[in-house]
């Protein structure tokens, strides 16, 4: 007889603006421990030093992750001129400085150059593994650290503000894998500058936004009145881009025992409608929750991920 799992067992999803300086493990360790949850995890690391949305996962909620990972997201970030440092960010060492100031319009002038699919080469310090190890912890540790290029889409560019002289704030929307502090030091060299992030925040993670966002404060507050469940979204917030097929019971039962089922014409057709270019995903619900993310072929549904909802 297995081990019973410590927790409850609840499932969805927690749309967090998550704070400044704290890490996203430890974000979802707080979070898991003020839902008593059985099972946690997150889409996509944020930066201690970033702010904004973090999505977090309980319970079957954890089986979607890999579909929010790659999801688009959404940034805005302050670059503040006059110092380069080797994070990056205002917590590295400074490595470079100068008197330039780019005007706006000089930032203008060369933002399309980032927009489309780039080339990009991630910055030292990253979780991008080296032989078995990270890079910021090679990085760290005083090696050389030579990360390979690889390309990222960047969907749109802008200026959003401009403080002062020795600042600009900027908000890109792009594709998975987009290093915003790589962004910087290659806008900073291309204008001839020294230029490091100042403020970053994450403000779209797929259909994860800052308006349902909650924070762990809100999260608290809300625990004190039994009714964290108020801040819960559902499983299938994940799985906004993959086309739904509502299955009959008799169905979502040999789903369930990892069994394919048999589509009609018009189910495949209405499903190879909505599908993305090169995608087979399909989310079979029944009575409104999702019963299994299956792959379409030859007419049939096979399921991938079980849920027990």
């Amino acid at each position: 007889m297995g081990r019973r799992r410590k927790g409850q067992a609840i499932s969805g999803w927690i749309n967090l603006d998550k704070g400044y300086d704290l890490g996203s493990t430890s974000a979802v360790s707080r979070v898991r421990r003020l839902f008593d949850a059985q099972k946690a995890g997150h889409a996509g690391t944020l930066d201690p030093l970033a702010t904004g949305i973090l999505p977090i996962a309980l319970g079957e909620a954890t089986k979607t992750v890999p579909y929010l990972v790659d999801a688009d997201k959404a940034y805005r970030f302050t670059i503040a001129w006059g110092r380069t440092t080797a994070t990056f960010d205002r917590e590295g060492q400074v490595t470079a400085e100068s008197d330039v100031r780019p005007t706006p319009e000089a930032v203008e002038a060369v933002l399309p150059r980032f927009v489309g699919e780039i080339d990009q080469v991630p910055p030292a310090y990253s979780a991008i593994k080296v032989d078995g190890e990270r890079a910021y912890d090679l990085a760290r540790a005083g090696e050389t650290v030579e990360l390979e290029s690889r390309k990222v889409t960047i969907h749109s560019a802008r200026v959003a503000e401009v403080p002062d002289a020795d600042h600009i704030t900027l908000e890109i929307e792009c594709g998975k894998g987009t290093y915003v502090r790589a962004i910087v030091r290659d806008l900073a060299e291309t204008l001839g500058a020294c230029g490091h992030v100042s403020a970053l925040r994450r403000t779209r993670v797929g259909r994860f936004t800052e308006a349902t966002a909650v924070t762990l404060e809100m999260l608290e507050d809300l625990g004190h009145k039994a009714r964290q469940s108020e801040a819960m979204l559902p499983v299938e917030t994940a799985l906004d881009d993959i086309p739904a097929l509502a299955v009959t019971d008799e169905d979502a039962f040999r789903l369930k025992q990892g069994r394919s089922i048999v589509l009609v014409p018009r189910q495949v057709e209405s499903v190879k409608a909505r599908l993305r270019p090169g995608s087979r995903t399909v989310s079979a619900t029944s009575g409104g929750s999702v019963v299994a993310l299956c792959e379409m072929r030859a007419g049939r549904l096979e399921p991938s991920r079980v849920f027990n909802l």
